[in-house]
């Protein structure tokens, strides 16, 4: 019985292979940005309704749901209480863009300037619509409900799951279990990789404003110069996972944004700077906060100036669920081969928000291999 699906999944694969080349490669002409996905929505809903799939868009301005096997429906909001025939297992692919410009020169290459999709979104989009479309050539022989979410907002915070979440996208009908993935050019073409447990961070933000008092650059002593006290600050924030916390919990402090001064010779009043704190615990997480506040408090006060902070909690860690990831781990080797199947080994401190997801249902995510070695296909894509 599997092996008679696998078979048809596989054969339906090849049959639609071509299609979703060319939807991967309209969806990267056209990138949009988060929660800006308008046409993007549009162009996943056309395909879903061809398909004679349920369609869902009351969940945010942009993105839409497909549901599978459920019966026949005009009214998409009169599912609320609705039997499902079995369990009901969500799918989701984020649809959103980063504001990049697009070097590349391939005919496929985004036309929205200053906007491409940079880390694989597009192919995301593509793989779970290929996915509706075979799964419902096959539903008659599905035991449950599909439920395919095409999340906008990955990119951006509060996170688009947030909202779907929020909003109910996890009811009528109940989800039992849910699975997303990503990329990863460090896979080969043909496999995925699995966690158990912990396998993407906590990302905050925090933005400081040091407040010092303008001068000339002739006579500093009048001054209060708030760049070298904002360099100060920024060395002592490195000092937060080398001193301040436990050497064997990860954490990362970055600084990736300093703006201060508009001339060569004159002190400013002010600088800010900005950046994140990622880590795999949220109490771990506080505390970093706690300590940053320390220290751009004692820096500023040895040299008479003032500051604002403002910290950002952001997407909490991604923890896949065992059970969640041992199907997924039986479904992979059933279809790809066991040496297809990779483990990985540590977590990632990058974020992302299908954790909002997992907060709530059991579910797991995983990479899903785009690299092509042999052609020097592998670069890290963030």
């Amino acid at each position: 019985m599997i092996s008679d699906v696998v078979s048809k999944i596989k054969a339906l694969s090849q049959e639609i292979q071509p299609e979703l080349v060319k939807i991967r490669r309209h969806l990267h002409r056209h990138p949009e940005l988060s929660f800006q996905e308008s046409n993007t929505t549009a162009y996943v809903v056309e395909y879903l309704q061809q398909a004679g799939i349920l369609v869902e868009r009351k969940y945010a301005e942009t993105g839409v749901v497909g549901l599978i096997n459920l019966k026949e429906r005009a009214d998409a909001s009169s599912l609320a209480g609705i039997e499902t025939p079995g369990k009901v297992v969500a799918l989701r692919a984020d649809i959103d863009a980063l504001p990049i410009q697009e070097l590349n020169e391939v005919p496929y290459k985004s036309q929205v300037k200053g906007v491409m999709h940079a880390c694989g979104h597009d192919l995301h989009t593509a793989v779970l619509l290929g996915a509706t479309f075979i799964l419902q050539r096959i539903k008659n022989e599905l035991p449950g409900v599909v439920k395919c979410i095409f999340q906008p907002g990955e990119e951006k915070n509060p996170g688009g799951a947030s909202i779907l979440v929020a909003n109910g996208v996890l009811e009528n009908p109940q989800v039992d279990i849910i699975f997303g993935l990503h990329s990863d050019p460090g896979l080969e073409v043909g496999q995925i990789g699995y966690r158990y447990g912990a396998m993407m961070a906590q990302a905050d933000e925090f933005y400081i404003t040091i407040k010092g008092k303008s001068g000339h650059g002739a006579a500093p002593n009048l001054a209060i110069d708030p760049i070298p006290i904002t360099a100060e600050i920024v060395l002592a924030l490195q000092k937060i996972p080398s001193r301040l916390t436990d050497p064997l919990e990860p954490v990362v402090v970055t600084v990736g944004k300093i703006e201060g001064g508009k001339t060569v010779n004159v002190i400013p009043d002010t600088v800010l700077l900005a950046g994140t704190v990622r880590t795999l615990c949220s109490d771990l997480a506080k505390k970093v906060h706690r300590a940053i506040e320390q220290i751009v408090k004692g820096i500023t006060q040895a040299y008479n100036a003032n500051y604002e902070l403002e910290y950002k909690y952001g997407y909490p860690v991604l923890v896949n669920d065992e059970s969640a990831t041992d199907f997924l781990v039986n479904c992979g080797q059933a279809y790809l081969g066991k040496r297809n199947v990779r483990e990985i080994t540590r977590p990632s401190m990058g974020s992302e928000d299908f954790s909002y997801y997992l907060q709530k249902v059991k579910g797991s995510f995983f990479r899903l291999g785009t690299g092509k070695s042999e052609k020097g296909a592998a670069e890290y894509w963030h």
